[in-house]
């Protein structure tokens, strides 16, 4: 397999209102433009840690890394669809709502050739918004891998660039269930800290004050219920930022169940659950984060559309597990 070589640039003023694919072929001499938008596409360019498009402008004193490898290496442009299985919420001329199953991702990137929402979607819709790309076709937003919940995909291409404004302007409500430990000390807050890259693990985003390449996050969050070291929390993100649920809840103490990047632990046993010692039945092997309900303006009629995605098993069972082991059975029939 050929090695990947990994280059780092910052832009400069003069670099100010550029194409990004146009900067790369200025930079990256003897590189094609073909191949240049299938590395951004293929989420091996990044602009300040983050996967961005090939038309993004530019401003000075970006952080750009691009990850070169053999062309073998890269998929080509479009999406095959896939006889993949959807749980619809929502579905119009325009939008469609997904209720986005835990384990799958969203559209294709470096080792996630198949199994995409994106390949699903083409499957079961054929036409879709190309505003994000051919490889993102109707993707407006994104949620991680091992989240899940309510997600929602553009059949329009005037659809997507009216929901693109309404997450830009952050008039689009989303609310996150979250299951954490410990319990917050506070019944609600909100964060405000800003996020970006991890200093040295390249899959990890941090709280950064201390960098130009964070940018802005807020977070507000209320407690649903306690019981013991555990806490339901309804979380209300009002920016975007990648892992920005997960980074801030462990900034404040409070990390979600089993996110093995940012708790340190990749599931949660029922001997854990009692004892704080791994034995026993494992209840998740993921993050106990889903994203439960999305409120926004519809982008032809103009009517506020709301969508709900249902708790899932895994995380229904994870907190009875909870409640069980606290002998706190009240707690069982509370909002879930």
């Amino acid at each position: 397999m050929t090695s990947i070589q990994t280059i780092s640039l910052v832009t400069e003023h003069a670099d100010l209102g550029k194409r990004f694919d146009r900067y790369l072929a200025e930079k990256l001499a003897g590189t094609s433009r073909s191949r240049i938008q299938l590395l951004i596409r293929n989420d091996m360019a990044t602009i300040d840690g983050v996967t961005a498009r090939p038309a993004t402008l530019l401003r000075a004193n970006h952080s750009i890394e691009v990850h070169l490898g053999a062309l073998d290496e890269l998929k080509p442009r479009g999406i095959v669809g896939e006889e993949i299985p959807l749980d619809i919420l929502w579905q119009d001329d325009d939008v469609i709502a997904v209720n986005k199953p835990a384990g799958m991702v969203v559209h294709p990137a470096k080792g996630h050739w198949q199994g995409t929402l994106a390949a699903a979607l083409v499957h079961h819709f054929g036409s879709l918004s190309e505003v994000g790309g051919s490889n993102r076709p109707g993707v407006v937003h994104r949620l991680d891998r091992d989240t899940s919940g309510v997600i929602v995909v553009a059949r329009t291409d005037l659809g997507h660039v009216q929901l693109m404004k309404q997450f830009q302007r952050r008039t689009v409500r989303k609310q996150y269930l979250a299951i954490v430990s410990p319990a917050p000390d506070r019944d609600r807050d909100e964060i405000v800290a800003p996020i970006g890259p991890h200093p040295w693990l390249r899959e990890k985003m941090a709280v950064r004050h201390d960098s130009s390449r964070a940018r802005t996050a807020e977070t507000f969050y209320e407690v649903a219920g306690r019981v013991g070291r555990f806490a339901r929390v309804f979380v209300h993100p009002r920016t975007g930022r990648t892992h920005q649920i997960r980074v801030h809840l462990a900034h404040v103490g409070s990390p979600v169940v089993a996110d093995r990047q940012y708790s340190g632990r990749a599931c949660a046993t029922q001997g854990w659950i009692a004892r704080g010692v791994d034995a026993g039945e494992t209840l998740i092997e993921r993050q106990a984060l889903h994203a439960e309900r999305i409120e926004f303006t519809h982008p032809r009629t103009g009517e506020t559309v709301a969508i709900a995605a249902p708790v899932p098993a895994d995380m229904i069972r994870l907190w009875q597990a909870i409640v069980d082991a606290h002998d706190q059975p009240s707690r069982a029939s509370s909002r879930f």
